[in-house]
């Protein structure tokens, strides 16, 4: 289970990259309940998704050559420059920085051994989303990628993720947890990607938001002009998900979770 006491390697902000930030904001916001409040007149129109006060993402523009809209997951680092050199002993590349973000942190992009693009957030003055797990929340990440056994591999050697292979149904799939988190503590998974994923653009990170009705926000993403990726279906003892598409085609997953002890 995802919380805001961040130890590293847990998941601690996430941003969306947009070629509109109006239109994204206008969308979210209609969805999911957010507001949005600009980062001021030197962010470069970067600002924040809040919910009751409270920060639970945040919106920019596509800062990065040949970037396509989409969601991008920070794992917390004591030490982003030292995160940069393990990331490329283990077959990744660096995207970008590490650089401060004036007193609040000191952040890097990087991409893994097989593809997928993530970043790194080593906490200043700001430690991370001020609300998770909650409705409306990030609540679980999840990789999908072209290699799980390589991403394993990738991610044990830069973060010292722990993992876990549980059979599902006719696949297996990964529970990630960070090293001294505890037996309650995992945070996402790791499995391969469907053919059309392959075709579409390989390995990638999806963010999960819990939600209390994924029927409601399903029809409402289609009204506002988003798409439907994968239907809702209901997964015994995890809940009742789906994944989705933004107007831009941004990829997020929504689901009501089963409550824990059910």
């Amino acid at each position: 289970m995802l919380t805001t006491s961040y130890i590293p390697g847990a998941p601690n902000w996430l941003d969306l990259g947009s070629p509109d930030l109006q239109a994204s904001e206008t969308f979210y916001t209609s969805l999911l309940g957010w507001t949005f409040e600009s980062a001021g007149p030197n962010a470069g129109g970067y600002g924040f998704f809040r919910l009751d006060g409270r920060t639970v993402g945040a919106l920019g523009p596509l800062t990065e050559e040949g970037a396509r809209p989409a969601w991008t997951l920070y794992f917390k680092t004591d030490d982003a420059d030292q995160t940069g050199k393990l990331v490329e002993q283990a077959g990744g590349a660096v995207r970008f920085g590490p650089f401060d973000v004036f007193t609040d942190g000191r952040m890097a992009g990087y991409t893994d051994s097989t593809g997928a693009r993530f970043a790194v957030w080593q906490p200043g003055e700001t430690a991370g989303l001020e609300a998770v797990t909650s409705v409306g929340t990030l609540c679980w990440t999840e990789l999908h990628t072209s290699g799980p056994d390589a991403a394993k591999r990738f991610y044990a050697s830069v973060f010292d993720w722990q993992t876990q292979d549980v059979p599902f149904g006719d696949f297996t799939y990964t529970v990630v947890t960070p090293t001294g988190g505890g037996t309650d503590a995992s945070q996402g998974g790791i499995v391969g990607l469907l053919p059309e994923d392959k075709a579409a653009g390989g390995s990638y990170w999806l963010p999960y938001f819990e939600v209390e009705d994924p029927d409601a926000v399903i029809a409402r993403t289609q009204e506002l002009g988003g798409a439907v990726r994968a239907p809702a279906v209901d997964a015994p003892g995890v809940g009742r998900l789906a994944q989705l598409a933004d107007p831009h085609g941004a990829v997020f997953s929504i689901i009501k979770s089963v409550p824990a002890g059910s």
